[in-house]
């Protein structure tokens, strides 16, 4: 089994759903608002705008970049599935510009149904 956890665009939320329900991966968790950046220090956006001098975006330009919103979606998918649901994200949520997310694959060694105590694979679909 895999634990993928991927950070999107916020934006990109009800396409990325749409799309791993398309390949018959509905189940996964989605927390509301995650904060952090990656190695870019402001967005495109304000450098754009601060290169036009536009005074909203110059005041955004402080000393530390700013933490940026963004959708964190956790999934467990069998080994199998792996390289279908990292595709599906990949797919989802890229634009080609900086922010687009990151995608993270870690080992997991089980999973457990509360309800019927039942572990493994089956408790997947």
């Amino acid at each position: 089994m895999k634990l993928i956890i991927a950070i999107i665009r916020i934006n990109k939320m009800n396409e990325t759903k749409k799309a791993l329900a398309d390949v018959g991966l509905h189940s996964f968790m989605a927390t509301g608002s995650v904060f952090g950046r990656g190695k870019g220090k402001y967005d495109a956006k304000v450098i754009k705008g601060a290169n036009e001098n536009v005074p909203e975006a110059i005041a955004l330009l402080g000393p530390e970049p700013p933490l940026r919103t963004h959708r964190m979606i956790t999934l467990v998918v069998p080994q199998k599935k792996k390289d279908l649901a990292v595709q599906t994200l990949i797919e989802a949520n890229r634009t080609d510009t900086p922010g687009d997310g990151k995608i993270f694959v870690i080992n997991c060694f089980d999973a457990i149904r509360i309800r019927t105590g039942e572990s493994g694979d089956s408790v997947l679909d």
